[in-house]
């Protein structure tokens, strides 16, 4: 698919730190070809600076993918945003939601919710610089803001400036105090106030994110809304994303079963073992496909202790799906 295409955000998987990395959207590639498919947050300084190849490189079968920006200097993401559009992606999405520790200190993330003219002007330079879409993903609100003021502020004077579409995590970020992983489950989410978003501002494309467990989950929430974006529960169930094209898009998914995901991933592992890449790199994104399967502990253990071992190759792959029970269903 070319990046040029029109692509949907009915349903996409949220950029996720340290997890939705080019083997991760390999693998749900696999599962899912329809669902739009998000980077890791990629730091505009770093893709300015750095290795642009190894850090925001990925392969055309990814299609459709979008690409996440950390920063918040103007004209440094709009350099970053072009170099994204170069190498294909069909998306450049603004990080205005992440609570962690390294993203305050840059001064970006969710600490942006507090500066809307900041956003609004970084969104700016971006849509100048590129022809494929810049959005949004963002908090209801921080600290002691008041959410439905904080989110609406943010929403309206970004899309005074051309954003259209936004993806809103609906929980509050706490900048201190917190953990990110606390600020996964306090304070209590709010889809009500996404909902009344929408509503209110009919125009825009907003997306729901936070704290939906499963598809039907993401669907009867995002009823009344332009999609959902699930991110934990397509990294640690990921079998989920094997019905997207179906429910959603009313087309054939790709594969079937779990095995048929392991026939279809297995060219992609075994070019990157050729490479002299290490099993572990992609096998850590798949401990999840048997998750609630007879089996589904022996398949991590198996996959945990001996894919990261120097020379790990495709017979612990083997090994690992033997230990799972010979009942292979769809569900």
């Amino acid at each position: 698919m070319n990046a040029k295409m029109p692509f949907s955000r009915r349903l996409s998987v949220a950029p996720m730190m340290d997890w939705t990395d080019r083997h991760c959207r390999a693998f749900h590639r696999v599962l899912t070809r329809r669902a739009l498919l998000y980077t890791e947050m990629a730091v505009d300084k770093a893709i300015i600076h750095g290795d642009t190849d190894r850090l925001i490189g990925f392969s055309a079968r990814e299609h459709p993918v979008a690409i996440q920006l950390g920063g918040s200097d103007p004209h440094e993401l709009a350099a970053a945003a072009k170099t994204a559009e170069a190498f294909g992606y069909c998306e450049i999405n603004l990080n205005v939601g992440c609570p962690s520790d390294r993203v305050q200190s840059g001064r970006f993330g969710a600490c942006l919710m507090q500066e809307p003219r900041l956003v609004a002007d970084c969104v700016a330079a971006m849509g100048e610089a590129v022809t494929i879409p810049v959005t949004v993903k963002c908090r209801i609100g921080v600290e002691d803001q008041e959410p439905e003021e904080a989110l609406f502020t943010l929403v309206d004077t970004v899309a005074a400036r051309g954003v259209t579409s936004f993806a809103v995590h609906a929980r509050k970020a706490w900048l201190k105090g917190l953990s990110p992983k606390e600020n996964r489950s306090v304070p209590p989410l709010d889809y009500d106030l996404v909902r009344r978003l929408k509503a209110e501002r009919p125009e825009l494309e907003i997306i729901l994110n936070g704290g939906l467990a499963d598809l039907d989950h993401a669907l009867a929430e995002a009823e009344a809304l332009d999609g959902a974006m699930i991110g934990r529960a397509a990294y640690h169930t990921p079998w989920i994303l094997a019905r997207v094209d179906s429910q959603i898009f009313s087309e054939a998914d790709p594969v079937a079963t779990r095995s048929q995901a392991l026939e279809a991933y297995r060219p992609y592992i075994a070019a990157h073992l050729d490479a002299g890449g290490r099993l572990h790199d992609v096998t850590r994104h798949m401990l999840g496909l048997y998750a609630g399967e007879p089996g589904a502990r022996q398949w991590r253990r198996i996959l945990s202790e001996k894919a990261p071992r120097r020379g790990a190759g495709l017979d612990v792959l083997d090994e690992a799906q033997a230990a799972v029970s010979p009942r292979d269903e769809a569900a």
